[in-house]
């Protein structure tokens, strides 16, 4: 969940990514992350860069080896700009270093960010997964505080918010268990050595890139299943999750097109305004397949780009504002 700041600063645009967001260095914008700079009111996007258009790279090596990019919008989300690669250190680790899926709360009276973090080079989805909790007051300079002990060698994903019992969760995606999402909480969060595992949240078909908010007196989850967005529901975000009824509990299965076949929205990132959330999310847009095995070499499969769609609570579902 992202605070929205000041009331002087701009919300986001409902014309927000109207245009989709393109990296220009790599082509490979993925898992998203907005937040609002409190000092100029200007929305920041984090993602994952992928190494989209560089050629000669074996089996999945393209989505390794990747940094984080950063993105800036002074008109609510219409238009962005490029600013570059976060500087992040990744004490310890082999080189090259892949990093993955930032999610970056405000905690206090500073920022954190949860990051995945791989060692070494990759051609398949090997190697040991661990997250990573760095801390800001700017946006700008991030410092390293530690890698997070979730009980296992390969986690991934990580997404943070405070529940209604007044712990913080963090969620993630646990690819040694199935690759379900799992949790940990703590009461002091600024505190890398406070979290506590917690155990299985969501289980069933295997799924990743878990994002909770609030809307509508509901706390929300989104699971990215490689075939749309699932969502479920909790009361309270602490547990008892259940999985939305309609349309198989998916949203977003069909964004886009492509050769007369879906191209379904991939890990996403959520910000609510007012009665409304813009949820924020990646496809493929010249790619209909849903295993990245598949996609092999071709540059323009592997192209991404990240657009949104804005949902709303409707008789405690949540639903694209455009059905009402």
């Amino acid at each position: 969940m992202h605070s929205t700041g000041p009331g002087r600063e701009p919300a986001l645009s409902d014309q927000l990514l109207t245009e989709p967001y393109r990296d220009p260095r790599f082509d490979g914008a993925t898992d998203p992350v907005l937040v609002q700079d409190r000092e100029n009111g200007r929305w920041l996007m984090f993602y994952t860069q992928r190494r989209a258009s560089e050629e000669d790279l074996g089996g999945v090596e393209w989505v390794h080896g990747s940094e984080i990019g950063v993105a800036g919008s002074h008109d609510g989300g219409e238009t962005w700009s490029y600013a570059g690669t976060a500087d992040l250190d990744a004490p310890g680790l082999e080189h090259p270093i892949t990093r993955w899926a930032p999610d970056v709360v405000r905690i206090g009276d500073r920022w954190y960010m949860f990051l995945t973090l791989l060692g070494g080079h990759h051609e398949e989805w090997t190697g040991r997964a661990v997250i990573a909790q760095y801390r800001s007051d700017d946006l700008s300079s991030w410092e390293f505080q530690a890698y997070l002990d979730l009980g296992s060698e390969r986690v991934i994903d990580a997404a943070v918010a405070r529940c209604e019992d007044g712990l913080y969760r963090l969620w993630f995606k646990d690819e040694t268990r199935g690759s379900r999402t799992f949790a940990a909480t703590s009461a002091t969060p600024w505190l890398p050595g406070s979290w506590r595992l917690e155990g299985l949240v969501i289980d069933g078909r295997a799924h990743e890139g878990p994002k909770v908010f609030r809307l509508g007196c509901w706390y929300w989850m989104i699971t990215d299943e490689w075939r749309g967005l699932a969502v479920h529901r909790s009361a309270d975000g602490t547990g008892g999750w259940a999985r939305q009824g309609r349309d198989e509990g998916l949203v977003l299965t069909a964004p886009e097109t492509f050769g007369g076949h879906p191209v379904v929205a991939r890990h996403a990132d959520v910000v609510v305004q007012g009665s409304r959330a813009a949820v924020v999310h990646f496809t493929h847009p010249e790619w209909s397949g849903s295993e990245l095995d598949t996609v092999g070499p071709s540059i323009a499969h592997r192209r991404t780009h990240i657009r949104a769609a804005w949902f709303h609570v409707v008789d405690g579902e949540l639903v694209p504002v455009d059905d009402a």
